[in-house]
């Protein structure tokens, strides 16, 4: 039976450091002798206590090296998938080890070691892993994947899993000990791993940690290239400027804050919000900062759901408040490489498929080859639930990259297809949504919304060196100590507090914090006093 930390631990950082004296020196030969035929050590050796590990120049996804470091064992490995591809994948062993076992995940097309989020998981106590996904390439570039089906399989799930494995046996050898338990943590690509995970391999993690994920991929990238057309060609008279987008922003929050009750800059309910958009348009000779009629019917487009032929529904919209992030999806009109180098070589159709080429045949084409497995639609998680794993997923409510609904989407058939089965879904699994927060981290600047709770992406959007919440080290505010309290004490967190700082730097005071609250509940403002304190707030049904 796993150890239990005693009940009324509040899960403070320091406590759950201990030291543990290594079963051997941290070099390539001493790892060598725990690797299976097919995987070699590329490196080995000892970061100081506070010392920097440095990231190889070739890892350009992940070029930021974490700082400040505790003393630990830095290893990475390589190994041979298939005649066709290979995955390597970083290994950080503190000395001052929590007997716990952490992997966190990717972004985007990413291949790269997320060398930055393991050194935030290495302040914990944990030995902390991540994969390259068996290539090498930024967030945005797909060329890789070309007549690369080997590659492809290791991107969708073959690389974290066989990591996973690895990682965990050299991590019980290096220490000379077993692990307590295991997590997962991850943010859009990430999110789809951690699902993934729960999905194929249910006994990997006790506990996974599932942020704004690209579950959906298939569905997704077609999406992604439909809403970055919805604005083209610029120029046209329908296509919006850029430069509106904030002025659409403006409105929207001038229309939708007041609306739930708290006249604060942040949007805490847009799904709720009646959005009345004739109030940007031009009137009489004015034309700038507003939108012109076709403009308004291209505005009405992006917040629309992406429906096809037959009225199939295909992928849900933006919400409204998402709109600081515009110029990555809906931009001028030109969709981003995410959508088309999805279509061009993961689809295989090649380097000159235009989007000009765009129909619903992509999306059927998609749902054929889903390729690499990727797609995370297998919603029976019952072999997750009786292994007694937990799932805490979250999704920032101003996320234009991936659309928040699709997190509903994927919870809503989650419970549909467990609810037959008896199985209570807030036993096992549990949804937050984060009211302001763009993809992952950070808030537009027009609403400055609390979205720091030491998600994973997020100590390194504020430090190279920080982990969990500085000054708020506990299961309230940190969404990783809720899960393991969740998984090590049975404590089910029914809310985690956010953070926002003023300027966003460790320098400055609180601006304000506030519950995110499980869904289907969300925070509303019950006191007189400061609207910025936690403390008047309180988590209540949405319906």
């Amino acid at each position: 039976m796993k150890p239990q930390l005693p009940l009324t631990c509040p899960l403070a950082v320091p406590l759950l450091l201990g030291s543990a004296a290594s079963a051997f020196e941290c070099s390539p030969t001493a790892f060598a002798r725990y690797l299976p035929s097919n995987a070699t050590v590329t490196f080995a050796y000892t970061v100081p206590e506070n010392g920097t590990f440095t990231v190889p120049a070739s890892d350009i996804a992940y070029p930021t090296s974490p700082t400040q470091l505790r003393e630990l064992c830095a290893v990475q490995v390589n190994v041979t998938s298939s005649a066709t591809s290979a995955f390597s994948f970083g290994l950080f062993l503190p000395t001052a080890w929590n007997h716990r076992f952490l992997a966190v995940g990717n972004g985007g097309f990413a291949g790269g070691i997320n060398w930055l989020d393991m050194g935030a998981g290495v302040g914990y106590g944990f030995a902390a892993m991540s994969t390259d996904t068996g290539h090498n390439s930024s967030i945005f570039d797909g060329p890789w994947a070309l007549h690369a089906e080997e590659k492809l399989v290791d991107w969708g799930w073959r690389a974290m899993h066989g990591s996973i494995i690895i990682a965990k046996q050299l991590t019980e050898a290096y220490y000379g000990d077993s692990l307590q338990y295991s997590y997962y943590s991850g943010c859009s690509t990430g999110g789809r791993q951690g699902l993934k995970e729960a999905e194929m391999f249910p006994d990997d993690f006790d506990g996974i940690l599932a942020g704004s994920p690209a579950w959906w991929t298939r569905r997704l990238q077609p999406w992604t290239v439909k809403a970055g057309l919805y604005n083209g060609p610029a120029g046209a008279s329908h296509s919006i400027p850029e430069s509106l987008f904030p002025i659409i922003s403006d409105e929207v929050v001038k229309q939708c804050d007041p609306q739930d009750g708290v006249k604060d800059s942040i949007i805490q309910d847009p799904h709720r919000c009646r959005l009345r958009l004739e109030a940007l348009l031009c009137q009489g000779s004015e034309t700038t900062n507003c939108l012109t009629a076709d403009q308004l019917d291209t505005l009405y487009e992006i917040y629309s759901p992406y429906v096809d032929i037959n009225q199939t529904f295909v992928f849900p919209p933006v919400l409204p408040g998402s709109e600081s992030q515009w110029a990555v999806v809906i931009g001028n009109g030109t969709p981003n490489s995410l959508g088309t180098d999805y279509i061009r070589y993961f689809l295989q159709l090649g380097a000159d498929w235009s989007p000009d080429e765009f129909d619903y045949s992509i999306v059927e084409l998609a749902d054929q080859l889903d390729p690499g497995n990727a797609t995370a639609d297998d919603f029976d998680l019952s072999p997750f639930y009786r292994r007694g794993g937990k799932l805490l997923q979250y999704h920032g409510m101003s996320d234009s990259l991936i659309p928040t609904y699709s997190s509903l989407y994927f919870y809503n058939q989650v419970v549909k297809t467990l609810a037959p089965k008896g199985i209570d879904l807030d036993r096992f699994y549990r949804f937050f949504y984060v009211p302001g927060m763009q993809h992952c981290s950070g808030t537009p600047s027009n609403m400055n919304a609390p979205w720091y709770f030491a998600g994973p992406n997020q100590a390194g959007a504020l430090s190279t060196s920080i982990h969990s919440v500085p000054g708020f080290s506990d299961a309230s505010h940190d969404v990783l100590l809720a899960l393991m309290a969740w998984v090590e004490n049975g404590t089910a967190p029914t809310q985690i507090i956010a953070t926002k700082w003023h300027n966003d730097t460790l320098q400055d005071k609180v601006l304000r914090q506030r519950p995110l609250c499980m869904y289907p509940n969300q925070a509303v403002y019950v006191g007189s006093d400061d609207v910025n304190s936690a403390e008047n707030w309180r988590c209540e049904p949405l319906y």
